[in-house]
C-alpha cells in the first residue's frame, strides 16, 4: 500500500490509525454484525456512538453546558441561511468579508435581511485580516458575523473581533479542533468537518442555548430551524451517521494526542518548517501578510504561471497530491491539517528545496 501525503483543503488527510480502525469495524461494529453504515439511528450502538462523540467533543473543547452540539448536514454553506433565518430578530447583521467564503454568506445573509459589509480585505486580495478593535457595528445588529481560518487564502484571525456586545459568530470549518478556543466568545462557532475531523457530509454547530428559540424568520423551513435539531438530539431525522461515527474516532484520536493544546504546538511546528522555507526561498513565497498566517492552508506561488504548473505536477509524480492552488488565487496551497503528519512537512520542503535549485532565479 502506497500512501501519498494528502495535501488537499478538503475533504482531507484523516489520521491513519482512525481509518485502520473504521476498515477493522467496517463488517462487524463491536458484535453488532454490521457496519456502522448499516444501522439504525435509533439503535443503541449508534446511540452511545453519537453520545461519545459528543461527550468527546466537549471536554476538548471544554463547551460550557448551555451550549448545545448539533450534528448536522447540508455543511458550512447551509449555514449561511441557517444563521440569519434563526438570528436575524431585528434583520440586520454584520459582516467581516475576508474570504470567499464570508463573502458568499454575506451574500446568503442579503436574503434575509440588511446585512452589513463592516470591514473587507478584499483590497489585496484577502492577503490579509482587517483591525477589528473598532468597527462600525449597528446597534441594532443580531450579530457579527466572521470566517476565522480562510481555507482559499491561508489568513487567520489571531485576535477575534471587538463586537461591542453583539453576539459572535464564527465559521471554523478549516481551524476546527486544531488549537484550544474559548466557547463562551461566541454565540454560535461552527464547521463542516471535511477539513480537519472526518468524512465529508457532516457539520458541527455550538450554539448557546438562549439563541436556539421559536422566533425564527418567517418561512424557515423546519429542517433549517436549531431547536427542531436540539429538541432531538440531532436525530429529528436521518443523520450522517457514518460520518459522525468517524468524527468520534478523530475526537477520541486527539484525546489520545494530549488534546488541543497539544495539537497547536504540533500544528505550530509544522507550519514554521514551511513558512520559515517560503520566507528564505528566492523561488517561492508565500502571498499571505506575516501575523496573520493559517496554521492550517498555506498558498504560496513562484511568480510564474507556467512553473507553478510544473510544479505541481513534479510533486504529484512524487507522491505530494492536491498541492494546486484555489483557482481565485492560483500558485499553490499546501493545507497540513492535524492528521498530515510533521514528516509529510518536512518532505515536502526538501521537495520543494530540490525544485528551486533544478529551477531556480540565478542570484
Amino acid at each position: 500500500m502506497a500512501r501519498v501525503y494528502n495535501f488537499s483543503a478538503g475533504p482531507a488527510v484523516l489520521p491513519e490509525e482512525v481509518l485502520k480502525e473504521a476498515a477493522d469495524e467496517m463488517l462487524d461494529y463491536r458484535g453488532t454484525g454490521m457496519s456502522v453504515m448499516e444501522m439504525s439511528h435509533r439503535s443503541k450502538a449508534f446511540e452511545t456512538i453519537i453520545n461519545e462523540a459528543e461527550a468527546d467533543l466537549r471536554e476538548l473543547m471544554n463547551i460550557p453546558d448551555n451550549y448545545k452540539v448539533l450534528f448536522l448536514q447540508g455543511g458550512a454553506s447551509q449555514q449561511f441561511a441557517m444563521i440569519p433565518m434563526n438570528l436575524m430578530k431585528n434583520r440586520k447583521a454584520a459582516y467581516i468579508v475576508t474570504g470567499q467564503w464570508a463573502k458568499k454568506a454575506f451574500q446568503e445573509a442579503k436574503i434575509y435581511g440588511d446585512a452589513v459589509e463592516v470591514a473587507s480585505s478584499a483590497d489585496k486580495t484577502f492577503s490579509y485580516i482587517p483591525d477589528c478593535s473598532d468597527l462600525p457595528i449597528p446597534e441594532d445588529a443580531d450579530y457579527v458575523y466572521i470566517c476565522e481560518n480562510n481555507t482559499i487564502y491561508g489568513t487567520k484571525y489571531k485576535t477575534l473581533p471587538n463586537t461591542k456586545g453583539h453576539i459572535l459568530v464564527s465559521d471554523v470549518s478549516s481551524c476546527f479542533l486544531s488549537e484550544p478556543v474559548d466557547v463562551t466568545k461566541y454565540g454560535i462557532i461552527y464547521g463542516g468537518v471535511q477539513k480537519n475531523v472526518g468524512p465529508a457530509g457532516v457539520v458541527i454547530v455550538i450554539i448557546r442555548e438562549d439563541l436556539i428559540t421559536e422566533d425564527v424568520l418567517p418561512g424557515t423551513p423546519t429542517m433549517l430551524r436549531y431547536k427542531i435539531h436540539a429538541d432531538a438530539g440531532s436525530l429529528y431525522n436521518t443523520p450522517p451517521a457514518y460520518g459522525i461515527y468517524i468524527c468520534g474516532n478523530v475526537f477520541k484520536w486527539l484525546k489520545k494526542q494530549g488534546g488541543l493544546a497539544a495539537m497547536k504546538e504540533r500544528n505550530e511546528k509544522k507550519a514554521k518548517i514551511l513558512y520559515d522555507f517560503l520566507d528564505e526561498s528566492k523561488l517561492f513565497k508565500g502571498t499571505v501578510r506575516k501575523e496573520d498566517r493559517s496554521l492550517m492552508n498555506v498558498p504560496f506561488v513562484t511568480g510564474d504561471a507556467d512553473l507553478d504548473a510544473k510544479f505541481v505536477k513534479e510533486a504529484k509524480e512524487a507522491g505530494f497530491e492536491n498541492l494546486k492552488g484555489h483557482r481565485t488565487v492560483g500558485g499553490m496551497r499546501a493545507s497540513i491539517y492535524n492528521a498530515m503528519p510533521i514528516e509529510g512537512v518536512e518532505k515536502l520542503v526538501e521537495f520543494m528545496r530540490e525544485f528551486e535549485k533544478n529551477n531556480g532565479k540565478e542570484d
